[in-house]
């Protein structure tokens, strides 16, 4: 849908002439590059802290490695960022020698990352101060969607700007949703993973105590499936968690800081989340013993008997 609005922020309606910029291309956000470049979108410019990673990705997509990101923005018409955390929203958006909102005015940022809400609106005020529009765009998939263009995708935006972006986040994702304003998204995007990770640590509990007990675990899988032990997680997890397979795609530090946000959303509005700290304590955990950079499947070696993190 073409958009009508005069607001002097908004950018034009992105077409297949639109330059996009990539800021971290991490395994997610260099994935969504080569997807949009596969669908002929000009990717025109790349950074990331990593400059060998940008430099190589920029290299594969024909666009340009930046060492600034002043220059990214100059070069690219949407911004898609994807990065770790808050600090680095920071970073990038408000850093003192150089950030992305130098020479914005005109320019669409999409920003990707699970991130608190707090830091979404204060983007997008800063952002709209400086005449350009911004999208939340929390992803809810692996780096295989990422690469497909089927990702989840879960939009906090005004409608105008949805719209007027629809085709280009419609081209990255197999389903789409409108949640509302900026920030709005970020909260739901906290609920998912918050469940996520609860029940994650939940079957990790489940199958190392069938462990201990001595059970075929093959058939505790089969029982929890046909019963209300069955979740998402039993199908993408379980055999990780048994065969101890960690190999990342939704990294533990990354539960762990998930976890986080949405602590912190509840102690905004005074409600205690015991599964959610539960949770979050054994993630930190995995952190603290270095495992981190495990899948959060990983979250078995503190539960499975004889492993590295479980209680002696």
């Amino acid at each position: 849908m073409k958009n009508t609005d005069t607001n002097a922020n908004s950018s034009e309606t992105p077409t297949r002439n639109t330059r996009i910029g990539f800021v971290g291309v991490g395994r997610m956000g260099a994935n969504m590059a080569r997807h949009l470049h596969d669908l002929n979108y000009p990717i025109s410019a790349i950074y990331d802290v990593n400059a060998d990673s940008a430099a190589a990705v920029a290299n594969e997509l024909g666009a340009k490695s930046c060492a600034r990101l002043a220059e990214l923005t100059e070069l690219s018409d949407v911004i898609f960022t994807v990065v770790t955390n808050d600090a680095a929203m920071e970073t990038i958006y408000f850093g003192a020698d150089d950030n992305l909102l130098t020479g914005a005015h005109g320019r669409t940022f999409v920003n990707c990352a699970t991130l608190s809400p707090a830091i979404q609106q204060k983007v997008a005020m800063a952002a709209s101060a400086a005449g350009a529009d911004t999208i939340e765009a929390c992803m809810a998939s692996s780096i295989s969607h990422a690469r497909s263009g089927q990702l989840y995708l879960m939009i906090g935006t005004e409608r105008e700007v949805f719209e007027k972006n629809h085709q280009l986040l419609e081209d990255l994702s197999l389903n789409l949703r409108h949640i509302g304003a900026v920030g709005k998204a970020a909260e739901i995007k906290a609920l998912v993973n918050m469940v996520m990770n609860i029940n994650t640590a939940g079957l990790a509990e489940g199958l190392g105590l069938a462990a201990a007990l001595g059970h075929d675990l093959e058939m505790v899988c089969e029982v929890f499936s046909q019963t209300g032990a069955n979740s998402r997680v039993l199908e993408t997890d379980a055999a990780d968690m048994i065969a101890r397979e960690h190999d990342c795609w939704f990294s533990s530090e990354h539960a762990a800081k998930d976890s986080g946000i949405a602590a912190d959303l509840a102690a905004g509005v005074n409600l205690h989340l015991p599964m959610n700290d539960a949770a979050r304590a054994q993630y930190d955990r995995m952190v603290a013993l270095g495992l981190g950079g495990y899948d959060k499947s990983g979250i078995a070696e503190l539960t499975f008997p004889g492993r590295a993190g479980s209680l002696k």
